[in-house]
Parts: C-alpha cells; sequence; structure tokens
C-alpha cells in the first residue's frame, strides 16, 4: 500500500532532478501546463499542503479554509524548498496517521489515498517542470505503479511511467489518443 515512503522517494527525486537546474529559466511554460515552471512548483507546494492539512485536521466534508502563498519575488531555490517542505509536512501527517483514518477529498480518503495524491501530483509536476526546461526524465516506474494502482484502477496494462502520464491527460499511448479530461479515485465508497 502506498504510503510515506514513497512520497518522501518522489521527494527525493524531485530534488535530485530539479536542484542543479535552478539557474535556468523558470518563467518557461510547464510542459502541457499553462502555468510557468516556477508557478508549477508553488502549485505543488499548495496541493501537498493541502492534503497535510486534510490529513491533520481530519474533516469530513469540506477541506480547509487556507491556502499557501508563495511570495512573487521568490525565486525557483526558494519555491523548491517550500514544495518540498510542504511535502515532508504531508510525509510527517502520513507517517503518524492510522490507517483508519479518514478526511475529505470529494468523499472519505485513507491515508493511502492522500499519499497517492501527494506522490502523483510530486512525480506529474516534476514531469511537467522538467519538459518546461528541457529535461529527459521519466517518473520512477514502482512510483508510478504504486500511484496507478490506488488512484486509477482501471489504467490500462503497460509500462507505468506512460501509463500515468496518459491517464492524467499529458501523454498518448499506442491506439490511445491524450486524453482531454481525466479524475483519479482517491475517495473510498464506504
Amino acid at each position: 500500500m502506498i504510503g510515506h515512503r514513497e512520497l518522501r522517494a518522489a521527494l527525493a527525486e524531485t530534488r535530485r532532478v530539479l536542484a542543479p537546474r535552478l539557474g535556468r529559466d523558470w518563467s518557461v511554460p510547464a510542459g502541457p501546463l499553462e502555468w510557468n515552471c516556477r508557478d508549477t512548483l508553488a502549485h505543488l507546494g499548495h496541493d501537498l499542503l493541502g492534503y497535510a492539512g486534510q490529513v491533520t485536521a481530519r474533516p469530513g466534508d469540506r477541506y480547509l479554509p487556507f491556502d499557501l502563498t508563495v511570495r512573487p519575488e521568490a525565486g525557483p531555490a526558494e519555491v523548491l524548498d517550500t514544495a518540498l517542505a510542504c511535502g515532508e509536512l504531508l510525509a510527517l501527517a502520513l507517517a503518524a496517521a492510522e490507517p483508519g483514518l479518514r478526511a475529505w477529498h470529494w468523499g472519505p480518503t485513507d491515508p493511502s489515498g492522500f499519499a497517492a495524491m501527494g506522490t502523483a501530483e510530486t512525480l506529474l509536476h516534476t514531469h511537467d517542470i522538467a519538459t518546461g526546461l528541457a529535461l529527459d526524465w521519466t517518473p520512477p516506474p514502482a512510483l508510478c505503479a504504486a500511484v496507478l494502482a490506488r488512484l486509477f484502477p482501471d489504467a490500462p496494462p503497460g509500462d507505468p511511467a506512460p501509463v500515468l502520464l496518459w491517464c492524467t491527460g499529458r501523454a498518448a499511448l499506442p491506439g490511445r489518443p491524450r486524453r482531454a479530461s481525466w479524475t483519479w479515485r482517491a475517495a473510498l465508497d464506504e
């Protein structure tokens, strides 16, 4: 079952891939997204912190009313540190969470759902940024497989990294055009 260890592995991969490239132009679009690379990294921090809040507060019917604001003058190094710190907050919350915990994400979601979403956000937005920075990087297959197993139970068979990119509208697969819309299933059928 996916958990804090997989999230931490994804965060370590993000640091490994992006930290050496902080001197590049981060104002370029992040792959297929409308955001630039810097803003995509800030968005990643926002999502990871939001998930951490959900896991720790355990609301049953809503998201907590807070947002992460990254100051406009913050450069890529500061934004990377912020996103990774938010990811570590989620990892700590997941490590402390009992398996029976439920918190709201469009329904009751368990710790593995939040771990899968955090891992997916980290891998996918790292891929978006890597694409924008013209880096040849593919998310680690084992982490992609763990995300697919939890969030995309009806994913087609195949190499987990391209399948995850297809499931999230970032790439086509042989015989399957790129998706125009998609959703993942984090909430449990309880």
